[in-house]
């Protein structure tokens, strides 16, 4: 199962990456594969991940997605992912992972 840590502030200070890190640490038996830290702003996005479906660089988290427009930090599994990213193909859409996670982002993206 991964883990997910984050923070955002109210007061407008930008939480910092070693915070995201140290937070991520406590958690580090929640995820052996990986780990990653996002910060924009006011918010701070953490994971440590379990690699199920994906087990490519690629596919850590948080995701960026949309050039940076979108960000995830995801734990869970979409049953119909597949379908939903043959949909998504249709519409024109590219995919550089084989996860669930970033047909979740192109899925926000589209609909």
């Amino acid at each position: 199962m991964c883990g997910i840590a984050g923070s955002i502030s109210k007061i407008g200070i930008q939480p910092s990456v070693v915070d995201m890190e140290r937070m991520l640490s406590k958690i580090h038996h929640r995820g052996p594969d990986g780990s990653g830290a996002f910060v924009f702003d006011v918010v701070g996005l953490a994971h440590r991940r379990l690699s199920i479906i994906d087990l490519t660089q690629d596919a850590h988290q948080p995701m960026v997605f949309a050039n940076g427009q979108l960000v995830i930090t995801f734990n869970g599994e979409i049953y119909n992912y597949l379908e939903l990213k043959a949909d998504l193909i249709q519409k024109g859409h590219v995919f550089k992972t084989k996860s669930d996670t970033e047909v979740i982002l192109a899925a926000y993206a589209e609909w």
